[in-house]
């Protein structure tokens, strides 16, 4: 492995998921299946509502800008995985890690972003349906867009600049499948106190903001919810809602733990396992839990599978 002036490393070597030998070809099978269902899924949904004019509301443009971030953040880290489980592609330079860093963080970002715009949506869709043309304008809709992605860019801009005033000069053995700012910051022979803080400060006020835009908007869905005279009323405000619950929470949960609790010097196999679950399994579940739990989402698709026989 290359050093400079035998000092700074210029290259680091990903473990990758840890398992007996004997497991790898499986797990790379697995994942290989769960990754073409991943792009097969969420690309298939975004034409689904390109296609389909019945579709054309702010719901679903939101549900197909997150099938893209969801495709784009899997195709960033499940790639470089596979190739490690075949032990082809343990080497990555520094200049490719930071690269894959910083599209890590811009599609999880814009991805939290994007999961409070879709309360905030369904917030107006049943706290206000009267209003809701008027509150949620093709205008509002882009901009809230637009503003995803610029703060999933503004937030990767933040930590790259602070993880560029790292050496690494103690070990270049990254103890993960893809490169993360906490492996990278257990490594690090320059102080990394003041980049875990930035880390605490940015993606918890990030996480926080978005978590409390998702639980007022549907703590105000609930309370619209239970005034509703209608039994078929409330089985359809729960089926709307229900799958972007469902979403919220499993991507939330194991994203939350990872990047708020207290950072540990150790090498943690339970933040490997974390990391996995919102990069490689929420991607392929998404599409899956909105389709399923979606009338008009399953009735495009079959009346698309038609056209299509």
């Amino acid at each position: 492995m290359e050093k400079v002036n035998e000092t700074v490393w210029t290259e680091f070597v990903l473990t990758g998921l840890r398992c007996q030998p004997q497991w790898k070809i499986l797990l790379f099978l697995v994942f290989l299946v769960i990754y073409l269902m991943t792009i097969m899924g969420n690309l298939g949904l975004i034409i689904l509502v390109w296609n389909d004019s019945r579709l054309h509301i702010p719901m679903y443009f939101f549900l197909s800008n997150l099938a893209l971030v969801d495709t784009w953040l899997s195709s960033t880290v499940t790639p470089k995985m596979l190739f490690n489980l075949l032990d082809k592609g343990k080497v990555i330079s520094i200049s490719e890690c930071m690269v894959q860093f910083f599209s890590f963080v811009i599609s999880v970002t814009t991805e939290s972003f994007l999961l409070a715009a879709m309360a905030y949506d369904h917030y107006a869709a049943i706290c206000n349906p009267l209003l809701y043309p008027v509150i949620m304008t093709n205008r509002l809709c882009l901009r809230l867009l637009v503003l995803s992605f610029v703060g999933g860019f503004l937030h990767a801009v933040i930590h790259e600049s602070f993880l560029s005033r790292l050496t690494f000069c103690n070990s270049n053995i990254l103890y993960h499948f893809f490169c993360d700012a906490i492996p990278l910051l257990k490594i690090s022979c320059t102080d990394p106190s003041l980049n875990y803080l930035i880390i605490f400060i940015f993606s918890g006020s990030i996480q926080v903001f978005t978590i409390m835009t998702v639980l007022i908007s549907y703590t105000f869905v609930l309370f619209t919810i239970l005034k509703k005279k209608s039994d078929k009323g409330v089985r359809k405000a729960f089926s709307t809602c229900g799958a972007h619950l469902l979403s919220v929470c499993l991507y939330y949960g194991p994203l939350l733990f990872m990047y708020v609790h207290p950072a540990s010097s150790e090498v943690d196999n339970q933040d490997m396992v974390l990391s996995l679950f919102y990069t490689v399994i929420i991607p392929v579940l998404n599409p899956i839990i909105y389709s399923l739990r979606n009338k008009q989402v399953m009735d495009s698709l079959k009346k698309m599978l038609k056209l299509t026989v």
